[in-house]
Formats: structure tokens, C-alpha cells, sequence
């Protein structure tokens, strides 16, 4: 099972510029919100994608999704891991936990 990271050290872990942050949601709700600099991977581009957007498989890498219901960010770990990615956790309560605490989030496309 994929290590899971708390709300306040993925902040600490953003603030400080050492980490990646994946969104394992649609490209839909991901131009709604998104926790900042995140990417968006969802399971089925993993595959095609995850080299280019993910170059160094060893950099610390956090996927999540909506909320603890949701299980894309497990599926997008899971695949990472797969591929050979060494340092992949989970922010299991999502966006949803993110935003009820009141911190930023970012809109748009994806670049």
C-alpha cells in the first residue's frame, strides 16, 4: 500500500518546492481546482505520459484525488509505482479535505 501523506506536510512539502504533486482526476475537475503546481495524470494516460511530465523516478511524487472515497490516486500511484517510481505517496483525503481547510487551490488547464 502506498505511504500516506497528511494535509500539513504536503503544504510543508509545496511551500518548500520539494515534492510533485499529481492530480489523479479528470482534466474536467482539474481545470475547476487543483492544490497549486499540481499536474494532472489520471490512470489511463500514466503509461503514455508519465516520462515526459515525470522525468526523475526517484523525486517525491504525491498523487490524490477528491477525497478518501476516491480511489484514482491509489490507481495512479499503483501504475507510477509499477513503472518504477521509487518515491510515490498518497494524499488520501483529496482536494475535498484541502479546500474545507481553506487553502489555495489553483485554476485552468493544464500546461
Amino acid at each position: 500500500m502506498t505511504e500516506i501523506v497528511t494535509r500539513d506536510d504536503l503544504a510543508g512539502l509545496i511551500e518548500a518546492g520539494t515534492v510533485t504533486v499529481v492530480d489523479a482526476l479528470p482534466a474536467s475537475y482539474y481545470e475547476q481546482a487543483h492544490l497549486p503546481g499540481a499536474l494532472n495524470l489520471v490512470e489511463d494516460e500514466v503509461a503514455e505520459r508519465a516520462a515526459a511530465l515525470l522525468p526523475d523516478k526517484d523525486a517525491a511524487i504525491v498523487t490524490y484525488c477528491s477525497n478518501a472515497a476516491c480511489g484514482n490516486s491509489q490507481a495512479v500511484a499503483n501504475r507510477l509505482t509499477a513503472l518504477g517510481y521509487t518515491n510515490v505517496r498518497k494524499y488520501r483525503d483529496g482536494i475535498q479535505d484541502w479546500v474545507e481547510a481553506g487553502l489555495a487551490v489553483e485554476t485552468g488547464r493544464a500546461a
